[in-house]
């Protein structure tokens, strides 16, 4: 039985959680630092706790506070979200030897998937195609270079521990190599405690495509389609599409197998995605599997009416898929685009701040992931991921106008966003056809902006006339807000068991 949930972890995540608690009938603890006490996701808890600082390693990554925290308030279960120490098989070993139930795969499965050696060789074995290249850690510059002369240039030098773009470079020739294997794995190092590497070949003008898989402990394995995530910069996804322009019916098949190969081989259990590179001409290859929920999840609950927050919780809890029916194929269409406290107008920068007032579009198919709301300060502690815009329709096309629409409605005020961004590819002709792959953004980005000109006049004026309006309201009708150092009367209230 699972009564009462700590969600390890913050922002827009932890949100969505707690959301998927409230619904399961469960009751859920938030935990935060110093700078997350205002955070939505912790008024949205029914109980929160402080752990730590800012800096992640003494808060949302200390395994020791945040199963203190989860013993002082009685929950039964973690769920990890994404980030932070969602991939992590120790965290999941240790949530479970202290008697609870982690919301996520086994330990054992996080390894072997975790280890990007060590799951290509599994899924080379289950008969799953891979990106040619090593097996094994290199040993070494010479090694590289007598591994890269067998798969041939240009390569990828790739952490074995790593994700994210972390621990990566593409190296063109064998001159380059020396430089970019000390870059990599210096950066590996300091990322994941971890400098072991690897080569693979690179593929040129793949797509970024990925199944959405689910596991039971019964050995019950679904899939839910694909995701397209090829508009992304230095290996960071900026939007996801589902489903993709590129797949067809018969692929998606083809690809949905192979993906509930991968899933068996490691005896899966809970929520992940299985990420494939799609070559132009229709061949793919095994990339990682992600062991967690992934960022882009809302785009495959829009498109084949799955709550799979809600199915992270039920398989945790020990219920099985099979007496549950999945669509067989997406309905309508679904984009997503991520929006960061980042400055696209110069180099994408991470900007900090205070959001001073925000808008949040609404409509038909129009959802809203968000972490943040007014009075919340921005700092470069954490991701900058604000929050998610999501949007349905019934064609792509239709999809498109919609989002370019709520784009257009978004207003946050205190912090560059990438909003500009997200609009200036939602209107290009290559976005709109479908025709792009992983090289998108450097193709195309200097000349997006360029075109774009900036911020425009009428859209300072707009924002202007909003935080003015905003500020009259505020003065007009004093807000109640927690202080830092004491608890407030209503947000007291708000709890059931208070705020810990």
């Amino acid at each position: 039985m699972i009564n009462r949930v700590l969600v390890a972890n913050r922002g827009e995540i932890a949100l969505r959680i707690i959301r998927a608690c409230r619904e399961e009938g469960l009751e859920s603890v938030a935990v935060y630092s110093e700078v997350d006490h205002l955070s939505p996701y912790v008024t949205a808890a029914d109980c929160a706790v402080a752990i730590g600082p800012p800096p992640a390693s003494e808060s949302y990554l200390a395994i020791s506070r945040l199963l203190d925290a989860a013993r002082a308030t009685n929950a039964d279960a973690v769920h990890p979200g994404y980030g932070f120490l969602a991939e992590r098989a120790e965290f999941a070993d240790a949530v479970r030897q202290a008697g609870l139930v982690f919301v996520g795969p086994s330990g054992s499965a996080i390894r072997a998937m975790g280890e990007k050696t060590e799951a290509r060789r599994r899924m080379q074995e289950s008969g799953v195609p891979v990106v040619p290249g090593s097996m094994e850690s290199i040993l070494g510059v010479d090694h590289a270079a007598t591994l890269a002369a067998e798969v041939g240039y240009p390569i990828f030098l790739k952490a074995v521990a790593g994700g994210g773009g972390k621990g990566m470079r593409r190296v063109e020739s064998e001159a380059e190599l020396p430089s970019a294997f000390r870059q990599a794995t210096s950066e590996a190092r300091k990322a994941f405690g971890n400098g072991d590497m690897y080569v693979e070949r690179c593929i040129e003008r793949p797509r970024h495509v990925e199944i959405q898989i689910l596991g039971d402990r019964f050995g019950n394995v679904v899939h839910l389609g694909e995701r397209e995530c090829s508009i992304q910069r230095r290996h960071q996804k900026l939007i996801e599409e589902s489903p993709s322009p590129a797949v067809d019916p018969a692929l998606r098949v083809e690809m949905g197998e192979v993906a509930l190969r991968a899933a068996r081989s490691v005896q899966y259990e809970g929520a992940g995605t299985v990420e494939f590179l799609l070559e132009p001409d229709g061949r793919f290859h095994f990339l990682e599997m992600n062991t967690r929920i992934q960022v882009e999840h809302p785009i495959t609950e829009l498109v084949y009416g799955v709550d799979l927050v809600r199915q992270q919780l039920r398989i945790a809890a020990g219920h099985s898929l099979e007496t549950q029916e999945f669509a067989s194929g997406p309905t309508g269409h679904a984009i997503e685009c991520r929006i960061t406290s980042e400055d696209p107008y110069n180099a994408f920068l991470p900007d900090t701040g205070t959001i001073e007032f925000l808008r949040i579009p609404s409509g038909p198919g129009v959802r809203w992931d968000g972490g943040v709301a007014v009075g919340n300060i921005i700092g470069l502690h954490y991701d900058p991921l604000l929050g998610k815009l999501i949007v349905w329709g019934e064609t792509r096309p239709e999809a498109i106008a919609r989002m370019r629409r709520a784009l257009d409605e978004l207003v946050v005020v205190g912090v560059s966003t990438s909003q500009p961004f997200h609009s200036l590819v939602l209107a290009h002709e290559a976005f709109e056809a479908g025709r792009y792959d992983t090289g998108y953004v450097d193709a195309h980005m200097e000349a997006l902006l360029s075109a774009d000109g900036g911020p425009d006049g009428l859209e300072a004026v707009v924002v202007a006339a909003a935080l003015a309006e905003h500020r009259r309201r505020r003065a007009a009708v004093p807000t109640p807000v927690a202080s830092r150092g004491a608890e407030s009367d209503w947000l007291r209230a708000a709890r059931r068991d208070g705020l810990r």
